[in-house]
């Protein structure tokens, strides 16, 4: 019985360590996503302005801006033009889907500490 009950817990520990995981990525995104939307502001009006723009980690160039059109990655390769507003616009839809992510996630682990106590509880029961 005993037994049973470590593998419980190690399922339990594994599950709320995976999900603690997702969060952080999450979180990492949702801070990313919003310092993205927070720096195309500074780019309305830019047209014709020098900018640093990063080619790599930790490598920028500078370059100067013909027009306020963006190229956006829309998955699978495929990129899209699009204006700086459209393109906060999409990042916000990101940024609600991040947190509809992020808020499952929080149900699944109130849902597995619910399970957790549970079981504590009727171990010490049989005690």
């Amino acid at each position: 019985m005993e037994n049973d009950l470590m593998v419980k817990f190690s399922m339990f520990e594994q599950q709320i360590r995976q999900i603690q995981q997702q969060l952080e990525i999450i979180e990492r995104n949702m801070i990313e996503i919003n310092f993205l939307s927070l720096g195309l502001e500074e780019f309305k009006g830019a047209e014709g302005k020098e900018v640093l723009s990063q080619i790599g980690k930790n490598i920028f160039a500078r370059t100067k801006l013909v027009s306020d059109e963006l190229l956006v990655d829309i998955g699978g390769g495929n990129f899209v033009k699009k204006n700086i507003t459209d393109t906060q616009k999409l990042i916000g839809e990101q940024t609600k889907k991040l947190g509809r992510i992020r808020e499952e996630l929080n149900s699944s682990l109130e849902k597995i500490n619910e399970e957790l106590t549970k079981t504590v509880m009727e171990a010490q029961g049989r005690n």
